[in-house]
């Protein structure tokens, strides 16, 4: 999601694991990353990218369970229903949008958390 912000990704060939030694028990692929015209996302960058990296960190789970060390278990904005979704489901903007409103939450209660670059 980092990349797609920024970038097109674009797929290019796989890369069979007999080419490697020793060979993974994975096939490889070769992308490539052209920069798009983002020039700015509309948000807190560095709180997208501290999103991003917590909800994939915990793929896996949901939104609701997976941002709760940043938005805390029981804000009321998790209740919506983005938060049902898991974050490989969600687009670059969904990202944006989820961004601005946790913070827009976090400075209604008074606590931004400390961001990771």
């Amino acid at each position: 999601m980092l990349i797609q912000a920024w970038y097109r990704v674009e797929y290019l060939f796989t890369v069979h694991e007999h080419v490697f030694n020793p060979p993974p028990k994975v096939k490889s692929a070769v992308i490539r990353l052209t920069r798009n015209e983002t020039q700015s996302l509309g948000c807190n960058e560095t709180l997208f990218k501290q999103i991003v990296k917590t909800t994939f960190n915990q793929r896996r789970k949901t939104l609701r369970n997976s941002i709760k060390p940043i938005l805390g278990k029981d804000c009321p904005l998790t209740q919506e229903a983005l938060f049902d979704k898991r974050p490989e489901q969600l687009s670059v903007q969904q990202f944006v949008d989820l961004t601005n409103q946790t913070e827009a939450a976090l400075k209604a209660g008074g606590n931004l958390p400390p961001c990771n670059p």
